[in-house]
């Protein structure tokens, strides 16, 4: 079985970084306050991911801002205007995900931001011929009539826009894609793809790029209706995310799915706290340091 793990660091310039509301206690854009944590431990992050394959004997790549990645970020700025440059990466870290599987029988994906915490091994934990091993934020999602005025009177009393990259409005974006398609949009859901196990057979059920033009003009279409049957501050949340596509494109191919569990994909968000046996922590809220210093306890 021929297997591999990969990551992605490119470092966007700053003048590229889209503005988006600061991490819980912090005063900074998040898009600027990343592009400085990954900077400073990005030799840190590298090492664990280097680490961790070491360990299971697997091959590890870190593709990063190399011709490669600039040839591909100008076809798509000539293409697609609309999506920013954090969108392209996020496009992007797929591309080779499928260019990876041609060429291996599975292919672990880790966000940069990932760290391993363990020598578990993610291959023997989830058996990648009964379907992609990722998260869902299911748990995260609130339907109700009631979560809906929250977020129009969080925006109202704000005067902010709900995230594009929250959950809330990659799921009504997901949700009104497969409305369109008159599929069941009940089904949507979010999927977080910090970290992917798949193997080719699945990723071809995916079928991720199919049609892909078509589907980022349906996305076009329900950004900027002006009919649209979805209120206003539900539709302006609505953007051109690879999550977005990944969760309409899942069910539409009825995609098989195992959804990881949380001690395969902790999320490090507002507090920095780490379960025991945790596997894989995805370091949302950039807190490198604490993650650091948990892992030098570990070993002490």
């Amino acid at each position: 079985m021929k297997r591999i793990i990969y990551s992605l660091y490119i470092d966007i310039p700053k003048e590229e970084l889209d503005w988006q509301i600061p991490y819980f206690g912090d005063d900074m854009s998040k898009t600027e306050r990343t592009k400085l944590k990954l900077a400073e431990y990005s030799d840190w992050l590298k090492s664990q991911h280097e680490k961790y394959a070491n360990a299971l004997g697997i091959e590890y790549r870190l593709y990063e801002y190399d011709n490669e990645w600039k040839v591909y970020e100008q076809m798509f700025k000539d293409q697609y205007p609309q999506i920013t440059a954090y969108n392209i990466v996020n496009f992007y870290k797929i591309h080779l995900l499928y260019k990876l599987a041609e060429e291996y029988d599975e292919v672990l994906y880790l966000d940069f931001d990932v760290v391993p915490m363990t020598d578990n091994n993610f291959f023997e934990a989830w058996d990648l011929s009964k379907g992609i091993a990722i998260l869902t934020n299911r748990k995260e999602i609130d339907t109700s009539f009631q979560r809906i005025m929250h977020l129009k009177n969080k925006r109202d009393k704000y005067d902010r826009k709900i995230s594009n990259r929250s959950p809330d409005a990659k799921y009504w974006n997901t949700r009104a894609m497969l409305l369109e398609m008159e599929c069941d949009e009940n089904k949507a859901d979010v999927y977080n793809t910090g970290i992917i196990g798949a193997s080719k057979k699945h990723l071809d059920q995916l079928n991720y790029f199919n049609n892909f033009q078509q589907t980022l003009e349906l996305m076009d279409e329900l950004k900027t209706d002006e009919y649209s049957m979805w209120p206003d501050h539900i539709q302006e949340s609505f953007g051109w995310d690879n999550e977005t596509i990944w969760g309409y494109k899942t069910i539409i191919n009825k995609v098989e799915c195992q959804l990881l569990t949380a001690d395969w994909h902790h999320f490090m968000d507002k507090w920095s706290y780490i379960p025991e046996n945790t596997n894989l922590v995805h370091v949302i809220n950039k807190d490198f340091e604490y993650v650091k210093n948990y892992i030098q306890h570990l070993h002490e």
